[in-house]
């Protein structure tokens, strides 16, 4: 079996592939409540003949699909689905600001795209399509619970400003504190109150001080979630909310630390109680297998993608492929939208670019290079071991 075979099978499916697309833009949902998207994509494997479990792992929105062709490799492509809140005249719509349509489009067709070979392929295509990346980040709870342990590679794009295959992501804790004081009058009986509020104030002021001794790859970013109720009432309860970042998860483990201790030492101040917990998900960083990140660059190439930027040091966030990367080989790369001046995910221009006619070219050229690596460790199982 030769690529071009394989190119000519997407361009037969060019609309089926455009119009998962548009499905999930039309019909944008938040995390974890993404079940008409959920729905439509499991159906799609279905009618291609994929063996589909949903809900996966006690994820409602989540699935896991196989095709098994033989006894090789496990392949997954990784659909998201998940959309954003805050757009359109009245910043009240949820919609696609980043892509996840595309991204859904891109991972299922090169899954349909390989189906069509199934006679002629030595393993299995898996799907795992995860909720909620945008929030609570699913891909963690379903690599937390063995849903990645047997995939021998992971494949997954992203739309974004440059053609991009260094992306950094941050590893990230995402922690909650609240301290607990006494109400009392502020102005009649102030030193009856323990002010809980004073607490998160020198917390933060900890924080800011402690910046002067971070790496430079560090990001501490904090808000005030509950601060009191009145003026004259000393506050007993105030809380905040920190994302914690940094380039590799160890060093994360000594700088959450450090925040902790901030807090700690802002109870131990004020007399405030502490608690702290984990709100949503912790994130790992980005770890490159480095064989699949060849192949995915020789196959983009052929594909006519050749302008790639050097790095992606100076910018980054966080994403839940992350956690994936660090169970089994991974590789998750970004294409250029093409737009100029260049816009960037999660801003309201770039909905133009994530569907439609001004998405084509990207969608196809993406769903032919994922299925193009994915044959690859098919035919040469070796490049994972």
């Amino acid at each position: 079996m030769n690529k071009e075979e394989l190119y000519l099978a997407e361009d037969n499916l060019a609309a089926e592939i455009e119009e998962i697309s548009e499905f999930v833009f039309n019909h944008a949902e938040l995390g974890s409540e993404e079940f008409e998207s959920c729905k439509y994509l499991v159906e799609k494997l279905k009618e291609h003949g994929f063996t589909v479990t949903c809900p996966y792992l006690d994820l409602d929105t989540a699935f896991r699909a196989e095709l098994y062709c033989g006894e090789g490799p496990k392949v997954a492509v990784l659909p998201e689905y998940d959309a954003l809140p805050g757009y359109g005249p009245n910043k009240d719509e949820v919609a696609h600001a980043c892509g996840h349509n595309w991204i859904a489009a891109s991972t299922l067709g090169a899954a349909l795209t390989l189906a069509k070979f199934k006679d002629q392929i030595n393993g299995t295509i898996v799907v795992i399509g995860a909720p909620a990346e945008e929030t609570t980040g699913g891909k963690c709870d379903i690599a937390n619970r063995g849903g990645y342990d047997d995939i021998d590679a992971a494949l997954q794009f992203h739309l974004g400003a440059e053609n991009n295959m260094n992306i950094m992501t941050l590893a990230m804790d995402s922690i909650e504190f609240r301290f607990h004081g006494t109400a009392s009058h502020a102005a009649a009986y102030p030193e009856k109150g323990v002010n809980a509020l004073d607490a998160v104030n020198l917390m933060f002021a900890g924080i800011n001080a402690m910046r002067q001794q971070t790496r430079n790859d560090a990001r501490v970013a904090g808000i005030i979630t509950s601060g009191g109720a009145a003026c004259n009432i000393i506050p007993d309860y105030a809380a905040c909310q920190f994302y914690i970042r940094a380039k590799d998860r160890a060093y994360l483990e000594e700088l959450t630390q450090k925040v902790i201790n901030c807090a700690k030492g802002a109870e131990l101040m004020t007399g405030a109680k502490l608690e702290y917990f984990n709100f949503e998900n912790s994130y790992d960083d980005l770890v490159y297998h480095d064989g699949l990140r060849a192949l995915m660059r020789k196959n983009l190439n052929d594909l006519g993608v050749t302008d790639f930027v050097d790095s992606d040091e100076e910018a980054s966030g966080s994403s839940d492929i992350g956690n994936v990367s660090h169970v089994c080989p991974t590789v998750y790369c970004e294409l250029d939208t093409g737009a100029r001046p260049k816009v960037f995910a999660h801003h309201e221009t770039f909905l133009k670019y994530v569907h439609g006619k001004m998405a084509r070219h990207t969608l196809h050229t993406a769903t032919k290079a994922l299925a193009a690596t994915a044959l690859d460790v098919f035919e040469n199982p070796d490049i994972v071991k």
